[in-house]
């Protein structure tokens, strides 16, 4: 009961702040919300302990006060919050141990196959992974943030994640400045069969 009335009192200031700033014409509409919409995934519910590494590092500003406001309504967790701050590295095509299929039998996907443990981040995962909003992609489009977990690693343990960037270690370049830095995971719903090209 009382995370419920701290969620809600923060809800309510995050509220009463973007209507002011709105009211008063400083805030400006983000390019994106911090978790777009996918149209056919399942919500699922932010974990009420999360197994990897704690979300107890501060967060960043807010960029979008009122898409952190549906969020946090929609999955419990106070706006602003990460399901899990996890260590990054990057891999490639042509990289050792690398194959062409992940551990789902499906056909790794650049830029969007993620790498977790399996465990504390189950495969068939859908995650959103800010820092990378943005990044370009393969086909010259901009990253949406959105990864799918459907492969594991023997070196992937709690609080990891693998990034999959494509092929050659040239195509690691546009992350280079994610590697080995810690990241905000957010789950964002679940997938079943291959994830999407």
């Amino acid at each position: 009961m009382k995370r419920f009335l701290a969620c809600l009192a923060t809800l309510a200031c995050a509220l009463v702040t973007a209507l002011g700033a709105a009211s008063s014409g400083a805030y400006a509409e983000p390019a994106s919300p911090t978790i777009p919409a996918k149209p056919d995934q399942a919500q699922i519910p932010a974990p009420s302990q999360p197994a990897a590494t704690p979300a107890a590092a501060p967060s960043p500003p807010l960029a979008d006060p009122l898409g952190d406001l549906v969020t946090s309504a929609i999955t419990g967790s106070l706006p602003g919050s990460a399901d899990y701050y996890l260590k990054a590295t990057l891999y490639h095509a042509g990289e050792r141990g690398m194959r062409a299929l992940d551990s789902l039998g499906c056909k790794v996907v650049a830029m969007r196959t993620a790498a977790v443990d399996g465990i504390a981040l189950p495969r068939h995962t859908i995650l959103f992974i800010k820092e990378t909003v943005g990044l370009p992609m393969p086909d010259g489009s901009r990253h949406d943030g959105y990864w799918y977990a459907s492969d594991v690693g023997t070196a992937i343990h709690r609080g990891r994640i693998d990034l999959f960037t494509g092929d050659g270690a040239h195509s690691m370049s546009p992350l280079m400045p994610l590697n080995l830095a810690t990241l905000t995971v957010m789950k964002a719903g679940v997938f079943h069969g291959c994830p999407p090209n």
